[in-house]
């Protein structure tokens, strides 16, 4: 077997990237502190085509050169808005249709296998701060829950790996 070569890929550019078709797909980072994780969630959000990233509170912005170490030009790719508080995110995506979810382990929360995106939804996914989750003020306004089943012996994934476990399953579930 042999690797494909960058120029084998054929991956858009960033012109043909923000005209073709999203995921229906807004991600929300909620106070993410890591600059390495926000680059990485970049990334990823890019290499599945979400809609686009809402920052909120602590959470920095681009231009920063510790955030394009893992986002790799993500940041010129992916459209992002920055907020001040993610309740004023969640406003504005439920002003536009969107169905806000959190990604956090919580009462009544659907396990992630078994929820069932629909294909007329838009959906805002919302993650969390790597030490204390989704904020208490968002669990109050959102819409559902999605949680990712574990087996191990931690409690939690870091923010990044729960991003592309969640940005793959609705990607799966939506396009494949």
């Amino acid at each position: 077997m042999r690797k494909l070569k960058l120029d084998e890929l054929n991956r858009a550019s960033v012109a043909e990237f923000k005209s073709q078709k999203k995921l229906p797909v807004t991600v929300v980072l909620d106070n993410v502190r890591s600059m390495h994780n926000i680059g990485s969630i970049f990334r990823t959000s890019d290499g599945f085509a979400v809609e686009q990233i809402y920052l909120c509170g602590i959470t920095a912005q681009p231009p920063h050169r510790e955030i394009e170490k893992t986002a790799l030009g993500a940041t010129q790719s992916i459209s992002w808005t920055y907020f001040e508080t993610p309740l004023e995110a969640i406003e504005q995506l439920r002003t536009n249709g969107y169905r806000v979810i959190a990604i956090e382990q919580a009462e009544n929360s659907i396990l992630l296998n078994e929820f069932k995106p629909d294909t007329n939804e838009k959906y805002a996914l919302v993650f969390g701060n790597e030490v204390n989750g989704v904020s208490d003020e968002v669990m109050e306004k959102i819409d559902a829950c999605i949680e990712i089943p574990q087996f191990g012996t931690k409690h939690s994934f870091n923010v990044v790996v729960s991003a592309g476990i969640v940005l793959w399953d609705f990607f799966s579930k939506l396009v494949v």
